[in-house]
């Protein structure tokens, strides 16, 4: 398309408004307190989108739908006392725990044994409370910004026309989205497809923060590592497997508890001085980038070990609700705007799906005592709407001994600074493509080969100028990146001469 042409196209696209219909000037980048963030309260329209997005579909679960789980024990082996208070955290703990493993895209009823993300999501029933963590089993994702997660799960969701997954809204996402090429290298590489969930890692993906009893902060990253070693299906293993089954996943994970081979994840952290994260070289708030070993190594922490399958699905997996807004002292966020959209998002879509008092339901209850100050509202099954039996204190402050603030749980300011804008999270020169180098120069040869025929398979439909644009990316990368995706797409589609179904 020529530039004249693109430009009266663009002239002829109707104004994006917001739901009442007022003009919306920037539908790409949080509102935040500096380049790095935090992102503001105020920032009415990224609520709007998150919002709704959580109320699209019911009573399913909007993104993560199909699920796996288990539950099992947090055991720390080791002191991480100089960084955090977290009594969950302290050496000797032991604590209950839920996992629930899933894919991203698909919904209830779609195959285990699909390319795709895998969520990776821990509820520890901590004396203090519950802790979330909300992670994947890759250290990255495709956004940065909570504004464009919305527009992200459209893409791998059905076509409002066809009702069929669209290769072609895929892919020009990611084409349009640089920020997305770590992610799709690691999706489309070997770990883009484990076999099972024993057999993957897991990861917070998110900086998150910890911090002492001297209330000194420390910005942290979360990693699981299986012990029983990483193992991954071809698409063509994969799609065998399809064939046979569409639970394999739940098959496998049920099957090795049941027969008491209890599979376990070594717990290990990376951290980083709290001043130290504002002289790098890169924003290690930036969910698309991962924190270098060699600088930051891995500290061991413990294992989880999962030994006893649930009794009832729906009620113990089906309806666990996991978030990360439930920390505990000592645990906390950090400025990543991904983090921070989700902290508000995720109870959100609980609250839609399962109800305003969700976290009544057994699974999400805390195996400690709950006072607070919410009432009524629908499924309020705890007698005495948790006042601990004082009806005189049904508000705060009172006079009748109600509950009341904790000010040890009260961690240290965090550092913020920069005027209220909304940052181009594209155009400010971030390097989108020197991590995916490194991520790329660490596959060997067969690896690489798996990665440029993954990517064609993957590729099946989509419009010429789309894939060249993706292939721009690759060359920016590598050149035999770019080369060896070409080379396959030429071999599979005959793309670049006469097209075979692409």
């Amino acid at each position: 398309m020529t530039d004249n042409k693109m430009t009266e196209a663009k002239a002829k696209r109707p104004v994006l408004t917001t739901t009442a219909g007022s003009p919306w000037p920037n539908n790409q980048d949080s509102l935040t307190a500096g380049v790095r963030g935090s992102v503001l309260v105020q920032d009415y329209q990224l609520l709007e989108k998150l919002a709704h997005q959580n109320r699209e579909r019911i009573p399913e679960r909007t993104v993560h739908a199909k699920g796996w789980g288990a539950r099992g024990k947090l055991h720390i082996t080791h002191d991480i006392g100089r960084y955090t208070k977290a009594k969950v955290l302290k050496k000797g703990a032991v604590t209950p725990m839920l996992a629930r493993f899933s894919t991203v895209a698909g919904e209830l009823g779609a195959a285990d044994a699909e390319r795709d993300v895998r969520g990776f999501s821990l509820k520890f029933y901590t004396e203090e409370g519950n802790w979330d963590l909300v992670g994947n089993n890759t250290p990255i994702f495709f956004v940065r910004d909570g504004y464009k997660f919305p527009d992200f799960i459209h893409t791998q969701k059905r076509h409002p026309r066809t009702h069929l997954r669209s290769n072609t809204a895929m892919w020009d996402f990611w084409s349009l989205s640089p920020e997305s090429l770590h992610q799709v290298t690691y999706l489309m590489g070997d770990r883009g497809l484990p076999t099972d969930p024993m057999h993957m890692n897991g990861y917070g993906s998110h900086t998150y923060s910890l911090w002492n009893e001297k209330g000194e902060r420390y910005w942290v990253k979360f990693h699981f590592k299986t012990e029983q070693g990483v193992k991954f299906h071809t698409n063509e293993e994969a799609a065998e497997i399809i064939a046979g089954s569409r639970e394999s996943f739940q098959e496998a994970l049920f099957n090795t508890i049941e027969s008491k081979k209890f599979p376990r994840w070594k717990f290990q952290i990376q951290i980083m001085p709290e001043k130290e994260a504002e002289n790098l070289a890169f924003n290690p708030f930036d969910l698309t980038k991962v924190w270098y070993h060699a600088d930051y190594p891995l500290i061991d922490v413990g294992y989880f070990e999962l030994n006893h399958n649930v009794d009832d699905y729906f009620a113990e997996i089906e309806q666990a609700a996991f978030s990360p807004s439930n920390i505990v002292p000592g645990i906390s966020w950090s400025p990543d705007k991904m983090l921070q959209a989700r902290v508000f998002s995720y109870a959100d879509a609980h609250r839609y799906r399962l109800g305003g008092n969700y976290e009544h339901i057994p699974v999400n209850q805390p195996r400690c005592p709950v006072h607070n100050y919410h009432r009524d509202g629908e499924m309020n099954t705890v007698g005495g709407n948790q006042l601990g039996g004082n009806v005189n204190a049904y508000y705060e402050p009172n006079s009748f001994n109600g509950a009341f603030e904790d000010k040890s749980a009260q961690e240290p300011p965090l550092r913020i600074c920069g005027d209220a804008a909304r940052y181009d999270h594209q155009g400010r020169g971030d390097d989108d493509y020197f991590q995916v180098r490194a991520l790329f120069h660490v596959f060997d040869k067969g690896e690489k080969e798996r990665l440029y025929n993954n990517t064609a398979d993957a590729m099946k439909g989509v419009p010429d100028f789309i894939i060249e644009r993706q292939l721009g990316h690759y060359a920016k990368v590598d050149k035999a990146y770019e080369q060896g995706v070409r080379a396959a797409l030429k071999d599979k589609y005959n793309f670049g001469g006469k097209r075979n179904d692409l």
